[in-house]
């Protein structure tokens, strides 16, 4: 008899808004068995409602993801925004950020360390390169590091 405890879920939340590189980072982390389960949203205004459980989500099952992989050029709400209002809350605060982009811009990164991003990354143009990027953002983090402690939602005090 096993008497281990049970190996927490590790999933992870892909923000991403072209279906061409939601295809690859889906395939790059099925392919190394880097997460149990990776939810993908298109826009930022989904992710916050994910990240809230509100809207479509609500009601959803399991904790934050151990990491949000989130572009920043995307529709409705900006990766930017997604991310100033992730650091601005008390409760989704904690959660690795890693901006996974295209942008080379100074000021973007500028702008998303400031904010309080964990890793900044340009995705690679080659495939191979990509695919590796990827495998090694999901090794780190959804392997290696340690997530913030779950604790429980603090009551408003009046």
């Amino acid at each position: 008899m096993n008497n281990m405890p049970a190996a927490p879920i590790k999933n992870i939340l892909l923000v991403e808004d072209d279906p061409h590189d939601v295809e690859l980072t889906l395939a790059a982390l099925a392919i190394h068995h880097l997460a149990n389960q990776v939810m993908v949203v298109n826009d930022g205004e989904q992710a916050l409602d994910f990240l809230h459980a509100r809207g479509k989500y609500a009601g959803r099952e399991g904790g934050p993801p151990v990491v949000v992989l989130l572009d920043l050029k995307m529709p409705k709400v900006s990766g930017l925004e997604v991310l100033q209002a992730i650091k601005a809350d008390a409760e989704l605060k904690t959660i690795p950020i890693v901006v996974l982009t295209s942008s080379r811009e100074e000021p973007d990164l500028v702008r998303c360390y400031r904010l309080g991003v964990n890793a900044y990354v340009v995705k690679p143009v080659d495939f191979v390169e990509f695919m590796n990027a990827v495998k090694g953002l999901g090794v780190f983090w959804a392997a290696i590091n340690e997530p913030p402690p779950r604790t429980p939602p603090r009551k408003e005090t009046a």
